[in-house]
């Protein structure tokens, strides 16, 4: 088997030679990456050889998507695939296409070269490594034919880097057994799901179902069985709590975790992995008979979505002290209350005020979480530190001016709500665009009742704006209802605005960005910041301690609350990995008892 000591000891030739097959005919690469030895971790090398192809020409990085075979195609069936191909395709099945899945094929292949002037690029052993099901390969191939030229060229190239890591996996003999444990978890808890999704092979797990339920038991089960968590309880709200005591079971607890619940036909990775990357860490703590000076205390939280009833945060409100009771008289669809569903679930409902915890007996609370988002993705990398949990606040307003006929009102004399409406939209548009790390979004436009030869008289709207200080976001805010103002005025229209949410932003803690940030430098990966647009339970427990985030790359462009969304073993074994740094910092810094 290779080893890093023997690549980064090699001359120039010899490295290039012992990488030979990673990327597709391309030995450039190699010879590139040997230009930044030595190379500390395999996690390292992999990141220069992605360097060597990012500072590629345009006509290089081509050439190596050209070099790459066609799926199923004239290669595989004359066999004079490279052995590495021969290999990927044979584990998905390609190498066995019933006819009628080679004609489907072969369509697809041709459609895409004719699109894009290149082959279709999919790492066919899949996020696992073990091989995708010939229907996902038939099914991506065809969602991807509607990609933007560049956007599939840069996703080409994504999934090369994910042959050539698989391809090193190998040459090194590493797997990443952490990585597989948590993505096998992920799979099997994505096994409950609730009525009218389950049937349609769709995840949606929402509060207080079967599902939910089932859930939360499996991830108890799976702490104290699989884990060895000391202490595993299901709590008042439908947490799911494990304890591993540290070595002086009094001292003092590092609180993580996230949210078990989904939207409807959601991801399996949103939430849950923020929960199973720390069960890992206990895990391994566990089978090395090891106790840190300081306890881990990992939460499932119930509910973060605000699916089934219109409370957020539920779960992780409650260990703030913030569970508004006012919630439990809401019913769902079906006219359930709150309530009632939670004591069919044997909640004990007086207990939730003894859910608050002190903070005193606290470290921090830190969490891991899928980006949710395409940073990551499109710059090759498996992680992100988290700055600040963005500051939000959201409206929805409505334009009003006057309906009239559209063949005979001129043009000056027209009182259009839609116009005044898709002019505040640009406004929104270049507004948020003019300050890092602050979005603005009109998600909603709804002309009510209108027809295609009436002017519009009404335009319904929401507004949402996002920054990573509450102070850049009212700016922003401030700026954008002035406008809204005066675009009305100007047009003789008038308007309501009504807040209907507003989240104050929680940037990072210093000392536990610093820490996240060292245990990402530590595998080899460099630091890369960036702030989370979406909310997280992080930030209810922000106001009551320290905390920081963890980002892990998902792939399909970062897609996430989607079926789509996805991770692979290694991103993932690199985020166990470092967490376990992060802990073991922490065990550095805590008195010995």
């Amino acid at each position: 088997m290779l080893t890093l000591e023997v690549l980064n000891d090699s001359s120039q030739a010899e490295f290039t030679r012992l990488l030979d097959g990673v990327y597709e005919h391309s030995p450039w690469i190699a010879e590139q990456a040997w230009l930044a030895r030595p190379f500390r971790s395999l996690a390292h090398l992999k990141r220069g050889l992605i360097e060597a192809l990012r500072a590629a020409p345009r006509e290089a990085q081509l050439g190596l998507i050209r070099a790459h075979p066609e799926l199923a195609g004239k290669a595989m069936v004359a066999k004079s695939l490279t052995a590495e191909s021969t290999n990927e395709q044979n584990k998905a099945g390609l190498t066995q296409c019933t006819p009628e899945e080679f004609a489907a094929i072969q369509r697809l292949n041709a459609s895409y070269n004719e699109r894009f002037g290149f082959p279709f690029i999919l790492a066919v052993r899949g996020p696992r490594g073990q091989g995708l099901p010939k229907q996902e390969i038939i099914d991506t191939f065809a969602r991807r034919l509607d990609n933007s030229a560049d956007f599939e060229f840069a996703e080409a190239l994504r999934n090369i880097h994910r042959i050539a890591e698989i391809r090193l996996n190998d040459k090194f003999g590493q797997e990443p057994l952490l990585g597989n444990q948590v993505w096998d978890w992920a799979e099997q808890l994505a096994e409950y799901s609730d009525p009218g999704y389950a049937e349609r092979g769709e995840l949606c797990v929402t509060y207080m179902t079967a599902a939910h339920r089932a859930s939360a038991q499996r991830l108890a089960v799976w702490m104290r069985d699989e884990c060895g968590f000391d202490d595993v309880r299901i709590d008042a709200v439908g947490n799911v709590v494990g304890i591993y005591h540290g070595s002086d079971p009094q001292a003092k607890r590092l609180l993580t975790g996230s949210h078990y619940d989904t939207v409807r036909n959601g991801g399996k990775y949103d939430g849950r992995l923020g929960i199973l990357v720390p069960m890992a860490c206990v895990r391994e703590l566990h089978r090395q008979g090891r106790r840190l000076p300081y306890g881990i205390e990992v939460v499932g939280f119930a509910e973060e979505e605000g699916q089934r009833y219109k409370a957020v945060f539920l779960g992780s409100g409650a260990l703030t002290g913030q569970f508004n009771t006012g919630w439990l008289e809401q019913a769902d669809t079906d006219g359930i209350t709150m309530r009632q569903a939670m004591l069919d679930a044997g909640c004990d409902i007086a207990a939730i005020d003894a859910l608050k915890r002190d903070p005193a007996n606290y470290l921090g609370f830190v969490e891991v979480h899928i980006e949710q988002g395409p940073v990551l993705n499109d710059l090759d990398l498996p992680l992100g530190v988290v700055t600040s949990i963005n500051g939000s606040v959201r409206f929805l307003g409505e334009i009003v001016g006057t309906a009239s006929h559209a063949g005979t009102t001129p043009m000056s004399m027209r009182r259009d709500a839609a116009c005044a409406a898709a002019e505040l939209a640009l406004f929104v548009e270049r507004r948020g665009a003019a300050v890092p790390d602050l979005v603005a979004t009109i998600g909603m436009l709804e002309v009510p009742n209108g027809s295609i030869n009436v002017i519009p008289g009404r335009c319904k709207f929401s507004l949402d704006v996002r920054a990573t200080t509450n102070e850049v976001r009212d700016a922003a805010t401030a700026d954008i209802q002035a406008e809204l103002a005066a675009i009305c005025q100007r047009r003789g229209l008038r308007y309501t605005l009504e807040e209907t949410m507003r989240a104050a932003a929680a940037p990072s803690a210093p000392a536990w960005q610093a820490r996240w940030e060292q245990a990402v430098e530590s595998i080899g990966l460099p630091v890369f910041t960036l702030p989370s647009g979406a909310g997280h339970d992080a930030m209810m427990l922000h106001q009551i301690m320290p905390q920081a985030m963890l980002f892990l790359r998902g792939l399909n462009a970062g897609i996430s609350h989607n079926p789509l969304e996805a991770i692979t073993n290694d991103d993932t074994e690199l985020c166990v990995r470092a967490f376990q740094h992060l802990l073991n910092q922490l065990d550095n810094n805590q008195p010995r008892t």
